[in-house]
């Protein structure tokens, strides 16, 4: 995850071929955004860079959610 303190809120996802095949990639895209969006009220703004790694393909969305919660903190990037 990369961070930068800004005025404004964006997000993106990234995943590379390293993932697996298209439809790999896409839902582990899709798992980050989901996850992201259910926890936008608890962070501030800033530009957001969230990069799927291998291990995205067998965790679950609560995994998910706890993991991106933990980055959150650590970065210094929860209200």
């Amino acid at each position: 995850m990369y961070f930068l303190a800004s005025e404004e809120r964006k997000f993106s996802a990234v995943a590379s071929k390293k993932i697996g095949n298209a439809v790999v990639r896409n839902r582990a895209k899709r798992l980050l955004r989901a996850a992201f969006y259910n926890q936008k009220d608890a962070i501030v703004s800033g530009i957001f860079i969230l990069i799927a790694k291998k291990q995205i393909i067998d965790m679950s969305f609560e995994e998910i959610e706890r993991n991106l919660k933990w980055a959150f903190k650590k970065i210094g990037a929860v209200k």
